[in-house]
């Protein structure tokens, strides 16, 4: 009777707890879809409006949605994301808009955006300058990311007590030789090109030369582009802007003013009160905000055209059958071209890369889908931060590629990883395997012992073959020879920069760009309009997904990379490597602008 009591009233407790755990999950949830869709009121939107963009919503490619993928499980609250070619469109609106005097950047220095998307963003504010209005700046602080972002500005201001960091840039590597020979764990690797560098940190402690031979040249010609656009904007010299980060000469606020950096030293008060003068207002700025200003006039302009450019999104890293939060996954993305190429309405596709790669199966896979595409309809791939060895698999069959100079792109090689850990387990914990098969290599992929030099061939060849594959599918899609695209290849990674000159990329450009190319491709430039394909999904799987597996993710994965800062960044290219299966093609570095 007791124990049947102390469960009734366990099982009582449950039910209680987790009914109030979801009425405060729906409170919130309806506050806030209510702030989102007019629970609030917009500031009316009057002449002399000043368009203030901080970009403190995170700013992805991909528009969302719906209302359940917004969903942070960690604050039960709708976290809105702005699209990136929202915030481009809304920059040229804001252009011809009478009501619109000015932009104010006020950015975060920890705005977490790739550099080819801030690049996006700076474009769009240098078209803004061509129709006389002004852009202001300001910040406590500037990162080297968000200096570069405003450097476009008519005016820089800078808390006279704040900083400018102005450093360089920087790629680093962590390396697990060490740690794998402590526990006994022994690496079997499989590649082609010594340029492949994603396994090294399990076979090496520093970088090969070949790998500090291609992030050299990687950072070096994505900083040589950064320095160069500032220099044109500030009408500074490059050499000049390369010695003050060499010499670490931006020591402080009234530094960065007298060499030229910023215009003035002011505090953020001052600088509204002279948005305020200029502008005609006698106490404070008219500002609408950047979200704002995207809900007012999104789809005000938008063409009814039945002529359809649609925009096709592969965001994350690329997996075999079907995708997830964070990934792409093979089928999944296929089926969406196959789909667009079936729709007559769909008169071109853009594909917008932004992938490290991945799985080369699932890379195969979708460059299939993306052949028979092609031989229909126009098809452009635009590149956003990086579109890198499995992201560059999908792009070859493009009819044009377009990129950014700070895209990071290239990266055509392959690798297989298997881990022994038969001695490890052994000789620090005391444990052996042991079995039985029908055949010598049944249990081949085993971590319980090595491969045999029979295996060890036959797994060599099948990395030789999808290299080999990959190495033709680019030559066919560039119009390259295969030995030309061989010296290109063998893993070596490239900026967009180095890109357009080996001619794995036909032009600069971004999304904006790729749209406009793919319209005038498709013979509809006068008469079109933007769609986004998506896969229809059940609301409700998503959101009992969500509550019941995904909340741990997004519970502590925030958490881990506020406290481990770049080592969590480590950890997770770790994880993206080990939890592979098969031939990976995949990206071997990151590059910091901070």
């Amino acid at each position: 009777m007791n124990s049947f009591l102390k469960t009734f009233l366990a099982a009582l407790l449950a039910i209680v707890v987790t009914n109030i755990f979801l009425v405060i999950f729906l409170v919130n949830v309806i506050s806030s879809v209510s702030l989102l869709f007019g629970g609030g009121s917009a500031p009316t939107l009057e002449r002399g409006s000043v368009l203030c963009i901080d970009l403190q919503q995170p700013v992805v490619d991909e528009p969302s949605g719906s209302l359940v993928s917004d969903l942070d499980m960690t604050s039960m609250t709708v976290n809105h994301k702005m699209a990136l070619l929202d915030v481009i469109n809304a920059i040229d609106q804001a252009a011809m808009d009478d009501r619109i005097d000015g932009i104010y950047l006020n950015v975060s220095p920890f705005t977490p955006l790739g550099t080819a998307t801030v690049t996006e963003i700076r474009n769009a504010l240098q078209r803004f300058k061509t129709s006389g209005k002004f852009i202001y700046s300001y910040s406590d602080y500037y990162s080297q990311k968000t200096y570069y972002l405003s450097s476009v500005a008519d005016e820089i201001y800078l808390n006279p007590q704040g900083e400018l960091i102005w450093k360089g840039l920087s790629s680093q590597v962590m390396f697990y030789k060490g740690l794998l020979d402590k526990l006994e764990l022994k690496p079997e690797v499989f590649r082609h090109g010594s340029f492949k560098a994603a396994v090294e940190p399990f076979l090496m402690d520093r970088m090969s030369p070949e790998n500090r031979l291609q992030t050299e040249v990687l950072t070096g010609t994505i900083w040589g582009q950064l320095l160069a656009e500032i220099a044109a904007s500030r009408s500074l010299d490059s050499a000049d802007l390369q010695a003050y980060a060499s010499q670490l000469s931006i020591t402080n606020a009234a530094a960065a003013c007298q060499l030229g950096m910023v215009d003035s030293l002011a505090y953020r008060g001052e600088v509204e009160d002279r948005l305020a003068e200029i502008t005609g207002q006698s106490d404070e700025p008219q500002f609408v905000t950047l979200e704002e200003y995207i809900g007012q006039t999104h789809g005000s302009t938008a063409s009814m055209s039945k002529n359809q450019i649609a925009v096709v999104y592969a965001e994350g890293d690329l997996v075999d059958g079907g995708g997830g939060k964070d990934h792409i996954g093979g089928d999944d993305l296929a089926d969406k071209l196959a789909r667009m190429r079936r729709d007559d309405n769909v008169k071109a596709v853009v594909l917008r890369i932004n992938s490290p790669g991945g799985s080369a199966l699932a890379a195969e896979v979708v460059w299939h889908e993306m052949e028979r595409l092609r031989a229909e309809k126009p098809v452009i791939v635009s590149m956003g931060d990086m579109a890198a060895s499995g992201g560059y698999y999908m792009a070859a069959p493009a009819d044009v590629i377009l990129a950014s100079p700070t895209t990071i792109t290239g990266s055509i090689g392959v690798f297989g990883l298997l881990l022994n850990a038969s001695d490890g387990l052994k000789n620090k914990l005391g444990i052996t395997v042991d079995g039985v098969s029908t055949n010598p290599s049944a249990d081949l992929g085993s971590p319980f012992r090595a491969v045999t030099p029979a295996e060890r061939a036959y797994i060599q060849q099948g990395v030789e073959e999808v290299y080999a594959t990959f190495v033709d599918h680019v030559a066919q899609g560039r119009n390259l020879s295969v030995p030309q695209v061989d010296s290109l290849a063998g893993g070596r990674v490239w900026s967009g920069v180095s890109a357009l000159q080996n001619g794995l990329i036909d032009a600069y450009g971004g999304l904006r760009e790729a749209i406009l190319l793919a319209a005038d491709r498709a013979g509809v430039a006068d008469d079109y309009r933007v769609t986004t394909p998506s896969i229809p999904e059940d609301r409700l799987s998503m959101l009992l997904d969500m509550l019941m597996s995904r909340v741990k993710t997004s519970a502590f994965e925030p958490a881990f990379e506020g406290e481990l800062g770049e080592a969590f960044q480590q950890y997770t290219r770790l994880q993206r490597i080990l939890s592979r299966q098969g031939v990976q093609a995949i990206l071997p570095c990151d590059i910091t602008l901070e």
